[in-house]
């Protein structure tokens, strides 16, 4: 299982850690060496200790998928993952330079500069996009500068790569992200829009361009669904010396609904290096925010409400899903053959199907649970690593099975939940072990059989002789 620590010195896969670089919200930064690797290298390791929020698991795992398939110069080049069976970890090129952070203290920047760093976080974000992945995280401490020019985008734990599952977006149903550069469509719980960076960016330049934050940094959800309706004071209201084209330019990015923005950052990228064939409409020439009574019916009107449409894709597919309700602690052998007999027959004869295996991790009713077992252990990446041992025999490769752990009280309604914020097709379950609890209270397999939205498969297995004698 995962060790809750590293330190200085530890050789982990032949790689030495050394310094501490980074220790953030979600994961920790070491420096690392290895003796077939002489450049620079940088271990990533996603936060295991006590109370941690559980997205920081899922976020590590976002991005061992998703890093290893990135090229080019625009990404740090991925070196070796491993997952939670021992010590998790992304070791990767070392960035040289700075990230943008540092440009904080020096607000607001030349207007030349504004439109230079633009240019080239929206060569970052083109390149990002045609490999299938929208970052969603765009911000300055995610962007760094190599010396020879190029920008870098890193930190992919919360992007959404088109051929992958979207492990964030079956789990949680808050949005993440920061606050300050959030699109409203992901806010809303779109997270496969490709312009949803470029809202970021947009973001940004303002912030470089004025000093301030378009709409401010609110810390809750209320807060930041006000962006929805509530329109950002225009750049030249706040600096006087901005031309109308980048105002013009920031203001699209900026746009509520997606469609209004520019059509891919190649295109953006484009407008910040030639200015003057920026075509102007009344964005460049808006002297201040619009009237209360315009934003009252944005609010309130149905008929002024944005709507976000998510692409075709997202919304009719051809391969169903499949949820397999796995109890690791009360499962019997038998009864966990007896599913993965009955997975295979379902693969069998749909093959485009996915597979998500569930284990809902039931929290008490009063009182605090512990994130840690007596060994310093993460009880979710513990149960994470099982259900993966649990479904080895499928021999099912990456994208058509993932794994997720449910924090809940309730195990029915979790797994119902789910079910119905992913639009499962199927879910096979194994019938309760006929308990004194589960008669007294119901058993979780009848709540779903009796309350889902879907088809419901319940698998009994017979039990050989011998385990009927002992």
């Amino acid at each position: 299982m995962a060790r809750p620590r590293l330190a200085h010195g530890a050789v982990v896969d032949g790689f030495t850690v050394g310094a501490l670089l980074h220790n953030g919200g979600m994961a920790i930064l070491w420096s690392v060496t290895h003796p077939d690797h002489p450049e620079p290298l940088l271990m990533k390791v996603p936060r295991l200790f006590e109370g941690e929020d559980p997205a920081a698991i899922v976020s590590f795992e976002m991005e061992t998928m998703i890093l290893p398939r990135l090229h080019g110069p625009h990404v740090p080049r991925c070196i070796a993952t491993a997952d939670f069976e021992h010590q998790p970890y992304i070791v990767m090129e070392h960035v040289p330079g700075s990230s943008f952070l540092q440009k904080l203290g020096q607000l607001p920047l030349p207007i030349d500069e504004v439109a230079e760093i633009g240019a080239k976080v929206a060569d970052a974000i083109d390149a990002l996009h045609r490999q299938h992945v929208v970052h969603l995280d765009i911000k300055p401490s995610n962007i760094l500068l190599r010396p020879s020019g190029e920008v870098v985008l890193i930190d992919f734990g919360l992007s959404r790569h088109d051929q992958l599952p979207d492990l964030m977006e079956e789990e949680f149903r808050l949005p993440y992200g920061t606050a300050p550069y959030m699109a409203p469509e992901q806010i809303m719980g779109i997270r496969s829009e490709p312009r949803s960076d470029l809202f970021a960016l947009g973001a940004m330049l303002y912030f470089f361009t004025t000093g301030t934050r378009p709409f401010g940094d609110p810390q809750r959800l209320s807060g930041l669904k006000r962006r929805l309706w509530w329109d950002p004071v225009p750049p030249r209201r706040l600096r006087k010396d901005c031309p109308p084209w980048l105002q013009e330019v920031i203001l699209r990015c900026l746009e509520v609904e997606p469609q209004r923005r520019h059509a891919s950052a190649a295109q953006l990228a484009l407008d910040l290096r030639h200015p003057a064939q920026v075509p102007l409409t009344g964005r460049a020439d808006k002297p201040a925010q619009d009237p209360w009574s315009r934003r009252m019916r944005r609010r309130f009107n149905p008929d002024y409400q944005p709507r976000f449409n998510r692409p075709v894709a997202e919304e009719v597919s051809a391969a169903p899903i499949v949820a397999v309700a796995v109890d690791l602690a009360e499962q019997k052998p038998h009864v966990a053959e007896a599913l993965r007999t009955t997975i295979g027959h379902i693969l069998a004869t749909v093959p485009g199907a996915r597979v998500a295996c569930l284990n809902v991790w039931q929290q008490k009713l009063l009182g605090l649970d512990t994130t840690l077992d007596a060994h310093g252990h993460n009880k979710h990446v513990q149960r994470l690593v099982e259900l993966k041992h649990w479904a080895a025999p499928l021999r099912l490769p990456e994208g058509r099975v993932t794994f997720h752990v449910l924090e809940a009280t309730n195990a029915a309604d979790a797994l119902l939940d789910y079910a119905r914020v992913n639009n499962v097709d199927h879910i096979v379950i194994g019938a309760s072990a006929g308990t004194t609890r589960s008669k007294l209270l119901g058993s979780t397999c009848s709540a779903v059989a009796g309350q889902a939205p879907c088809t419901v498969t319940v698998v009994r297995a017979r039990q050989r002789v011998e385990e009927l004698a002992a």
